[in-house]
């Protein structure tokens, strides 16, 4: 039987990456029962310590799925209604007419219309959602900050809305999911992190996913390097930087392993019930922080290539460093990926990200990874 993975052409494509100007990335891909694993680069640039496909990282926003997988949990046991407004049960974080127009789904799928709270919590983001326009002053000034949720979601509820509730495209808003994060503490009568790491994360059997307590990564893993498109440079070590900045929305610490473990669990029913699932593969037009317009579900968003099979799954970014996570819709083809680096484009005279090798060397590695 021919091998399903073409294993040279995995090491090719990482290794490419890293040629293109990355400093270290890993990557996990499976097929059945066939897995590769991959490295290419270094952890750390100053003593040149290599990456391993065992590292742990920061996977920024892929926490979101499991935030979603937790909710949808509560839903099925009826301590929580889909589409209830969140002001039946947050009457004091979202009050009056928004709390009674913004129902739970809409959280989860962003279509709230609340706005991203990151510009008022880091003083320097004030052209958020468009980092290219801001400078990076307040990154190092906010590293040790403790943020209060509350505060972080007063933020984004008093700030202009970005759409009416319901409305399409949504606007992607990490107001969302802290607010979802909250919904949690109140339907379960613990944290947040407590009730997804017991019902999600121990759930789908990962050893090496979990919220951090504090600043640092535990367990071996990698710096991680922020250049903010060449206005840090070199770029600068923002693995130390204290995650209450985004909270259960994005601030998990996993492998690309134990990722891998968690879509496959998910999409094969043992995290949430099949019905759950369908409402999570239920996509609405959403504007991601990038500027682009993506079908976004329940937690999840599709990936398609014309011609190619859907992959299912979600993306992170944290201040240096980045994460990828997708699986086949029928659960047998996935990928996950880890790079150290984080807005590695410089600007045009006009304040546009201008393409670079590693965005090219990237899709390609996504494309060997998913489709052979």
């Amino acid at each position: 039987m021919k091998n399903s993975l073409d294993r040279a052409a995995l090491d090719a494509a990482v290794e490419n990456v890293h040629r293109a100007g990355m400093p270290g990335l890993f990557a996990e891909v499976r097929d059945g029962d066939q897995v590769w694993r991959g490295a290419a680069g270094v952890a750390d640039v100053a003593t040149g310590r290599p990456v391993t496909a065992g590292l742990r990282h920061r996977v920024g926003s892929v926490t979101k799925t499991f935030t979603a997988a937790a909710v949808l949990q509560q839903v099925e046991r009826g301590r929580i209604g889909l589409d209830t407004p969140i002001g039946r049960y947050l009457p004091k974080l979202v009050p009056r007419e928004r709390g009674d127009a913004i129902t739970v789904r809409m959280l989860i799928d962003h279509t709230s219309g609340l706005a991203e709270y990151l510009p008022y919590a880091y003083p320097s983001l004030r052209a958020y959602p468009d980092l290219a326009k801001t400078g990076p002053q307040s990154l190092d000034d906010h590293r040790l900050t403790r943020f209060d949720p509350a505060e972080l979601i007063a933020m984004g509820v008093a700030a202009p809305a970005v759409g009416a509730p319901g409305g399409t495209p949504g606007v992607y808003s990490n107001t969302n999911y802290l607010l979802l994060a909250q919904l949690l503490e109140q339907a379960t009568g613990t944290t947040a992190e407590r009730c997804i790491t017991r019902n999600v994360i121990e759930r789908a059997g990962l050893r090496d996913t979990a919220f951090p307590t504090g600043p640092h990564v535990d367990g071996e893993h990698s710096r991680l390097y922020e250049a903010w498109f060449g206005m840090i440079d070199p770029p600068r070590d923002h693995s130390v930087h204290d995650m209450s900045w985004v909270g259960p929305s994005a601030s998990l610490v996993s492998t690309v392993a134990d990722l891998n473990r968690f879509f496959a669990a998910l999409l094969a029913g043992e995290i949430v019930a099949p019905s759950s699932l369908a409402q999570m593969q239920r996509t609405v037009p959403v504007v991601s922080q990038e500027g682009r317009t993506i079908d976004y579900g329940l937690g999840l968003h599709p990936m398609e290539d014309p011609g190619h099979d859907t992959f299912w799954g979600h993306g992170g970014t944290v201040w240096g460093g980045g994460t990828l996570a997708m699986i086949r819709a029928d659960g047998k083809r996935q990928l996950a990926v880890a790079v150290n680096l984080q807005r590695w484009n410089r600007l045009d005279p006009s304040g546009r990200p201008q393409p670079h090798p590693i965005d090219d060397a990237l899709a390609a590695l996504h494309r060997v990874a998913m489709y052979g």
